[in-house]
């Protein structure tokens, strides 16, 4: 069994954020079987930094317990902030620091990477739109979770860009955390400067508080639809093997 594992492919962990609501938890999980179905033979693992289990360190450490010698560490991230940035390394030097040795490539996080917003993420996203039936619409909001963290803010107004261009229509960000303004202001400030069909996509992985908040208050203020996260899409599934198959220092640039 051991000569079996060593020979195949390096086995992928995707670490999310973690949630205490179990929807979020069951979405990674989901997501993880998507991968794995698209591509067959390969060991998909999930793992969460707080409130479920198990976390990142746990997964690696096993890896390297059953005789792997390296792994690919996939960050369930839309943006490149605090847990990229600590949370995932701290979580990688742990695993280090008892059991087998385990070398261990951590990817881009899913969001904008080097500027460039992956096609495949933008055809997710407007997947999910599109399955909420907003009709013709004239302006959009990319409803995200929100952080404190600038850069990461400008990865999310990255994203919108793209989306809304794709679109051919004006599209704000929102937040629903951390920074303003909040899904019902953003549309209703839309809606204030003419726009009569505002629809809502949303920026997140997997469905949970914020995104609930997201979809009352949008409604509230007039949305004519708000898409579902993204959790196990078709597009999130090839996004996630395009970072795995990035070598280190590659960035995924769109398909052309």
């Amino acid at each position: 069994m051991r000569a079996a594992r060593l020979s195949g492919p390096e086995p992928v962990v995707l670490v999310a954020h973690g949630s205490r609501d179990p929807r979020a938890a069951a979405a990674t999980r989901a997501l993880a079987r998507a991968v794995a179905a698209a591509r067959p033979g390969l060991p998909v693992l999930p793992s969460w930094l707080d409130h479920t289990e198990p976390g990142p360190t746990e997964v690696l450490r096993e890896l390297a317990t059953a005789g792997h010698p390296r792994a690919v560490l996939v960050p369930l991230l839309l943006t490149a902030a605090y847990h990229r940035r600590v949370d995932i390394p701290a979580a990688v030097a742990a695993a280090r620091e008892s059991g087998p040795p385990l070398a261990v490539r951590v990817t881009d996080v899913l969001g904008p990477a080097g500027g460039e917003v992956d096609d495949v993420l933008l055809a997710g996203l407007r997947r999910r739109l599109t399955e909420a039936r907003p009709g013709p619409i004239d302006a959009l909001v990319l409803a995200a979770a929100g952080t404190r963290d600038a850069a990461a803010r400008a990865s999310v107004g990255r994203a919108a860009a793209a989306l809304g261009s794709a679109l051919g229509v004006p599209t704000r960000v929102s937040y629903a955390s951390a920074a303003p303004p909040a899904a019902g202001v953003a549309v209703a400030r839309l809606r204030s400067r003419g726009a009569r069909r505002v629809a809502v996509s949303a920026y997140f992985l997997a469905p949970g508080l914020f995104h609930d908040a997201v979809l009352a208050t949008a409604r509230e203020a007039g949305a004519v639809a708000v898409a579902d996260p993204l959790t196990d899409a078709p597009e999130l599934a090839e996004l996630v093997l395009r970072r795995v198959d990035a070598e280190p220092g590659q960035r995924n640039a769109p398909a052309g």
